[in-house]
């Protein structure tokens, strides 16, 4: 099987070509035609972050939101700030505790919205597709309408990959998303999570606080043989913002436990409709 000698794309999940003798995906191939000006993004975000005077942190609890929230408060000293976490239904106690402790521990005030994201969830586990999209859609949305509502013109979030060549976009109603973490590799943000008291809970696939994909990735594993983060993962290699090794490993078969499989599947009244892998 060929593999991308960038990236961690295979023949599973990317189209490859071999040039000049190596195999390259056609993500990577895009990649080396237009290659990012990274000084030109940190500069850019540095210069609107001067701006920022009030902000809402979309904070999940997870490790790159906290470590967003860090940045926001500590480095580029944003004078008003509030980390606002939207609890789809099927976040991990665990990772609301983090956030907890993390926001207090910051001296940032803490809110929680709390929604019902069953549709989403239900459909994605009886189809074995990701969640995280559609996911990922809604909250920022309901991001948006809250910062509109409180009079916030920045969303801050800790997104590693910048939007194309940028570290914003602008979103319907004026306001501006932030992705603060652009272009920041794995281990720089593992440095400033060493400083803080925070907590990996034991989640399978990439995340520190959500419960549905783990279960969501191996169904998806079973049906198609790749993880549905792997396309995310590989970009993350591209970039250079993880090393290889530890993206082999993050995009291997998940093992979810028993009791987690037992709390989504109650969560979404599923029990007995899917059938759980050994």
């Amino acid at each position: 099987m060929l593999k991308c000698s960038i990236c961690i794309h295979d023949e599973r999940t990317a189209k490859i070509d071999i040039i000049d003798g190596k195999p390259i995906c056609r993500e990577c191939q895009v990649y080396l035609r237009h290659p990012l000006d990274r000084e030109k993004i940190r500069r850019e975000l540095d210069e609107l972050m001067r701006d920022v005077d009030k902000a809402i942190v979309a904070y999940s609890g997870g490790k790159d939101s906290v470590v967003a929230l860090y940045l926001a408060k500590e480095v580029y000293r944003v004078p008003e700030l509030e980390a606002v976490m939207v609890d789809h239904g099927l976040m991990a106690e665990e990772a609301i505790e983090n956030a907890r402790r993390m926001a207090e521990a910051l001296g940032v005030p803490f809110k929680i919205l709390r929604y019902d994201y069953s549709d989403i969830f239900r459909e994605a586990l009886l189809k074995a597709q990701s969640p995280c999209r559609a996911c990922s859609r809604r909250t920022m949305e309901k991001l948006r309408k809250y910062a509109l509502k409180k009079g916030y013109r920045y969303i801050i979030t800790g997104h590693e990959l910048p939007f194309g060549h940028r570290p914003y976009r602008i979103m319907s109603g004026g306001v501006v998303q932030i992705r603060l973490l652009s272009l920041m590799t794995e281990r720089e943000r593992f440095e400033i999570l060493k400083k803080l008291p925070f907590e990996f809970p034991e989640l399978p696939g990439y995340t520190t606080n959500c419960l549905v994909l783990g279960p969501a990735l191996e169904l998806y594993y079973k049906k198609h043989g790749h993880s549905f983060e792997h396309r995310r993962i590989a970009a993350l290699v591209r970039y250079g913002l993880m090393e290889r090794e530890r993206a082999e490993k993050l995009t291997e078969p998940p093992k979810v436990s028993r009791k987690q499989w037992e709390i989504v599947l109650k969560k979404l009244n599923l029990e007995g409709k899917i059938e759980v892998p050994e």
